[in-house]
């Protein structure tokens, strides 16, 4: 079972967002964020989905993140981008926190020291002489 709570997830993804996304060009336009939502309601997602799982795939999320998308344009692009990442953290934070199929590790607080082993010459010649 996880140690980890919903605050501390959110700052987590915030931290690792902020990462990838340095400045407000780098989040995603709402054009890309519509071509998301027209994504997933071309029937051909919706029969894979039925295959799949039985099931219509649901598109609400990708319509409720356009609509969001749309809601920032009065903003700051400074402020889009703060906003952006608090709403993905949350998202990922939510899901980090929730059962899944890859629940299988924890986050380890502090990392293992040295690792991964770097790779370097010597390391490979001796795993030559192995095989």
């Amino acid at each position: 079972m996880s140690k980890l709570d919903l605050k501390t997830a959110v700052e987590q993804e915030e931290a690792r967002l902020r990462l990838l996304h340095p400045t407000p060009a780098d989040i995603p336009g709402c054009i890309s964020v519509f071509d998301d939502y027209l994504g997933c309601s071309v029937i051909r997602s919706q029969i894979k989905s039925i295959y799949r799982f039985g099931e219509r795939r649901g598109c609400e999320r990708k319509f409720q993140e356009f609509k969001f998308c749309l809601s920032l344009k009065s903003m700051h692009p400074e402020e889009q981008r703060d906003a952006w990442i608090r709403r993905r953290a949350e998202w990922w934070a939510h899901r980090r926190l929730e059962k899944s199929s890859e629940d299988v590790w924890d986050m380890r607080d502090p990392p293992l020291k040295d690792f991964p082993i770097p790779i370097t010459e010597e390391l490979m010649r001796t795993e030559n002489m192995r095989t």
